[in-house]
């Protein structure tokens, strides 16, 4: 069995949607991978550079719930702002809820390699900590 490196992200085989995984040694890290996973698969962003920074509060709740909203944020971003996180911090709030912080492009500027998620699928949601740190598998609607 090939070992992981200990943060990452991959799409998975799926029949209709994208599946998703993370991982990261950490809740925080393995949110932001997430992120990662969700952009990967519909856009090529490489060699783009950030043209803004925004940031998100998640109030508390499950960890499932956090990771959700996080991603749906992605999302609604995506359709009313036109903006694509290149790179994604994620913290611990005091309040047991997330602070979140992209560096974003416009869409214009990344290319388009697949189709645009529409929601976060609670299907086989899986989020927790597992032998290695944190994990997580996310189906995407698309």
């Amino acid at each position: 069995m090939e070992r992981r490196p200990p943060r990452g992200h991959r799409n998975v085989p799926h029949t209709a949607d994208v599946r998703i995984e993370a991982w990261a040694p950490d809740r925080e890290g393995c949110v932001a991978e997430a992120v990662s996973a969700l952009v990967g698969t519909f856009v090529d962003a490489t060699g783009v550079n950030p043209e803004a920074e925004t940031e998100h509060r998640v109030p508390p709740g499950d960890d499932p719930d956090l990771l959700v909203a996080v991603l749906d944020e992605v999302i609604f971003r995506l359709e009313t702002e036109g903006q694509v996180p290149l790179e994604t911090e994620v913290r611990a709030a005091d309040d047991e809820g997330l602070l979140v912080r992209w560096r974003v492009a416009d869409t214009d500027a990344v290319e388009a390699v697949g189709a645009v998620p529409k929601a976060v699928s609670l299907h086989e949601l899986r989020f927790g900590p597992d032998g290695a740190g944190w994990s997580c598998a996310v189906t995407l609607d698309v």
